[in-house]
């Protein structure tokens, strides 16, 4: 769910207009729990969506709401167009069916960026990833490597519903071939719900040659197929 951080946190963070107001208290455990059921979306299908609220967990304000809608589906590819309130421009991430990101604007991931989902899922597997990260607009290539765990089971409850999810921690590095002594480390937490397909809280954190840059945290608001 990159690059420079802001362009990585466009391709991890995703939402739309059910997000409470910056400076509004979160809803209660209780309003939480009154969600409605999940409804089943397994496998991906053009027009099903998902819809988050980011909260940078530095400021502790809600800095985004965005909304991801499947564009098309191929037997090797899924395309999502992300919509952000209060912007008027669109973007295009395609990922391969696992989730892995393979473009985003002018990025391209190769083979894929590594911080999909690797079926099928179960406590205690692991997977390392690498790859390069290339700009075709400045020719800028970053290398990446990572790993990740699967470290659990949670039940997660959002404004969406309450959904049984597997736990995934990723941790990875990037380095640019121009400049190797800078580094950029990043840690995601995904918290992914077999039964719609996608994951359901996402938080990240990235720093740069040990300072920290971005702190934030993503939850699923709605989500749903198209009519």
């Amino acid at each position: 769910m990159f690059r420079c951080t802001p362009t990585m946190m466009a391709c991890l963070l995703a939402g739309h207009s059910l997000a409470f107001a910056a400076g509004d208290a979160p809803p209660s455990a209780s309003a939480l729990a009154e969600a409605k059921p999940v409804v089943a979306m397994e496998a991906p299908l053009q027009g099903d969506f998902w819809v988050y609220e980011v909260r940078d967990e530095i400021s502790g304000k809600v800095s985004a709401v965005r909304k991801n809608i499947v564009t098309e589906v191929t037997p090797t590819e899924i395309s999502v167009r992300l919509t952000m309130e209060g912007k008027q421009t669109d973007g295009l991430n395609v990922y391969d069916r696992s989730w892995n990101l393979k473009e985003s604007g002018p990025w391209k991931y190769q083979p894929n960026d590594g911080a999909g989902i690797r079926s099928p899922l179960k406590v205690g597997a692991t997977w390392n990833f690498a790859g390069d990260d290339i700009n075709a607009g400045t020719g800028a290539i970053w290398k990446r490597t990572g790993h990740s765990k699967v470290v659990g089971q949670e039940t997660i409850t959002t404004r969406a519903g309450t959904f049984d999810t597997f736990k995934v921690e990723t941790t990875l590095s990037r380095r640019p071939t121009n400049d190797p002594t800078q580094k950029n480390d990043i840690t995601v937490e995904t918290w992914y719900a077999p039964a719609i397909g996608h994951w359901v809280k996402r938080t990240f954190v990235s720093r740069g040659n040990n300072h920290l840059l971005a702190s934030n945290t993503i939850e699923l608001v709605e989500y749903g197929r198209k009519k």
